[in-house]
């Protein structure tokens, strides 16, 4: 991929990690399919030269959920394969092997929380707040909310949210798991790149054995979890990488991959 343009998302590459701008602000970054169709153009075929990945949005809400402005009528078919395309759109961010910070702020909602979730290390500004409202609109989430929200934030919880459609603010998501960090107003952008800079400096094949290992084990019964972690150890373990980067360790230097 050399080049990557799209109406609704802004990408530049800056060093060595690509930085994706949802930019419709006066949507709220409101997801269409148009959004999610070019998502999977770009995570399809990402950068050759790229390690890391930071997912923002331009305006006061980082994703606001569906579009229903563009939103129309469809048959169960129709609604069918459109989830199942999210579905995969979102496997190559959580599956693709390239770690994804994302920075949110306002809103994430529905969609937005969807794909916020797909990210392997979130963060979090004050303003940010959670909804799943798709209950209240007489529909069902269709993006992976089933599975990726449940996980983090439990099936009870996750529930009880849609039946309600209540909000949760910056500090209720941090404690249940939607964000992992935490930071004032205006910096969050900062501090996802500052943790892309950390994880882009480590060895390409152990971040990618951490982005489709771990989630997977969790999956597995304890004795075939045991049986895929020793694989990828061995797989990591035996690459030049580690060669060398137990050699610094034993000379007692630091060490970036990507060097």
């Amino acid at each position: 991929m050399t080049a990557f343009t799209s109406e609704l998302i802004d990408f530049e590459m800056r060093g060595r990690i690509a930085v994706l701008t949802l930019n419709r602000p006066e949507k709220r970054n409101a997801v269409s399919q148009i959004l999610i169709q070019d998502i999977n153009r770009f995570f399809n075929t990402p950068p050759k030269d790229a390690l890391a990945v930071v997912l923002r949005a331009n305006g006061d809400h980082f994703c606001a959920g569906l579009d229903l402005s563009q939103h129309k009528e469809r048959n169960v078919d129709e609604a069918f394969e459109i989830s199942r395309y999210w579905h995969r759109t979102f496997d190559l961010i959580q599956y693709g092997g390239l770690p994804v910070v994302v920075a949110m702020q306002g809103a994430v909602m529905g969609g937005g929380l969807e794909l916020a979730t797909t990210a392997h290390v979130r963060v979090a500004e004050q303003s940010t707040m959670y909804q799943l409202p798709e209950g209240r609109r007489g529909i069902y989430v269709g993006g992976g909310a089933s599975v990726r929200v449940a996980r983090i934030i439990g099936p009870g919880r996750m529930t009880e949210m849609m039946l309600t459609g209540r909000r949760l603010d910056a500090d209720e998501g941090q404690q249940m798991g939607l964000s992992h960090y935490l930071v004032e107003t205006g910096e969050a952008f900062d501090k996802a790149m500052e943790l892309a800079e950390t994880i882009s400096g480590n060895a390409p094949l152990a971040n990618k054995m951490m982005l489709n290992t771990i989630q997977r084990v969790d999956r597995m019964g304890e004795s075939e979890g045991y049986f895929v972690e020793s694989l990828a150890s061995a797989l990591t373990q035996a690459s030049e990488d580690a060669q060398e980067g137990m050699r610094a360790f034993l000379e007692k230097r630091d060490i970036r991959f990507d060097k």
